[in-house]
């Protein structure tokens, strides 16, 4: 049982409502922030801070059980890269992880059209996602440039799938995942976290990932592990084709 499945376990009745998110095949699609060696290999410039809450949550494991579902099921998967480019490096203000980001030198690629070096760096994904990601029926977005997808084409690529319910998962749980469900909710779509699919920094006094579980439990319209993701997929989905 990892720590997520205990923190649920244990949740005291908080008093708000359980809204629910029921899976509808065609409708719904698999999102995925940040599946990337930065911050979920441990050769990764992020792993330092990130190894406690991913060991904790399995959430490399996680994320690979929801793609193999989405993919056995039917289900289209979408990922929102980050990437950053030469020019980015010259951006004139920052917040706190953004400079961080920049200065470790996270995601880094050599420009927007050069996939020089891009295989096994940091930017690249995780090796064993790679046969999900690199399936034709995966849409892989343009990169978001800060945590949220405001400046990517992720929100164009499910609308014109006629998508409008999102289970979301990915890197890193209070960051570009909290951001990409609070966009996700303001633009109209249904959205369900698999809270053990995510992890986030810890340094001492911050703990990322409990931040962002709050935040899920009083946003999204369910919260989930991923064995019961996993469940509910393979009940909704299976005889699901991609057309």
């Amino acid at each position: 049982m990892n720590r997520v499945e205990r923190m649920m376990n244990e949740l005291p009745d908080d008093g708000l409502p359980q809204t629910g998110f029921e899976i509808e095949p065609g409708r719904t699609a698999l999102v995925i922030t940040d599946p990337q060696n930065d911050f979920l290999h441990p050769d990764g410039v992020a792993w330092g801070v990130c190894q406690e809450s991913i060991e904790e949550n399995g959430t490399v494991e996680n994320i690979e059980a929801l793609m193999k579902a989405a993919n056995e099921t039917g289900m289209r998967l979408f990922v929102s890269p980050h990437y950053y480019y030469p020019t980015d490096h010259g951006w004139k203000f920052e917040g706190t992880l953004e400079r961080v980001m920049h200065s470790i030198h996270m995601f880094d690629r050599p420009g927007a059209l050069n996939l020089y070096g891009f295989e096994g760096s940091g930017a690249d994904w995780l090796e064993e996602y790679k046969p999900y990601i690199n399936d034709p029926s995966t849409v892989v977005c343009n990169p978001h440039k800060v945590y949220g997808p405001e400046n990517n084409d992720l929100i164009l690529q499910l609308q014109k799938y006629k998508i409008d319910k999102v289970i979301l998962a990915g890197m890193s749980a209070n960051l570009c995942t909290e951001s990409h469900l609070r966009e996700l909710i303001e633009r109209g779509f249904e959205v369900a976290v698999v809270a053990d699919a995510t992890a986030a920094a810890k340094v001492p006094g911050l703990d990322g990932f409990l931040a962002a579980f709050i935040n899920y439990r009083m946003v999204a319209s369910a919260v989930w592990t991923t064995r019961n993701a996993v469940e509910h997929i393979a009940a909704a989905n299976g005889e699901l084709v991609l057309q």
